[in-house]
């Protein structure tokens, strides 16, 4: 009895080993493929995330963040909408990363 246990115990042990191996080998690879929180996401990431209606330009009802923000220098044929041609062109935000403090 004492024999099955043990070995029961051993097997849940390596399975979870083994699950988490997996688990933390399956985050390395979606971010070297550009996944996750990598960087600025690109034109048609934009457009597929914040483009609701999927018309082809974005409205300012329907961006967010440093789109919103300078809505107005973007869209340079001022029509109320930003085309891809637009964004492109836009200047990028200026993003600092975080001061990280000193160690001692």
């Amino acid at each position: 009895m004492k024999s099955n246990m043990l070995k029961l115990l051993i097997v849940l042990m390596v399975s979870s080993f083994v699950s988490s191996c997996k688990s933390t080998n399956e985050t390395t690879n979606s971010k070297a493929r550009g996944k996750g929180n990598q960087g600025p996401p690109n034109i048609d990431q934009i457009f597929e995330t914040m483009d609701v209606d999927k018309d082809g330009k974005l409205s300012e009802t329907e961006v967010k963040g440093p789109l919103k923000n300078d809505f107005s220098k973007i869209d340079t044929n001022s029509d109320g909408f930003l085309s891809k041609e637009e964004i492109e062109k836009a200047p990028k935000p200026n993003r600092q990363r975080p001061q990280q403090g000193r160690r001692q």
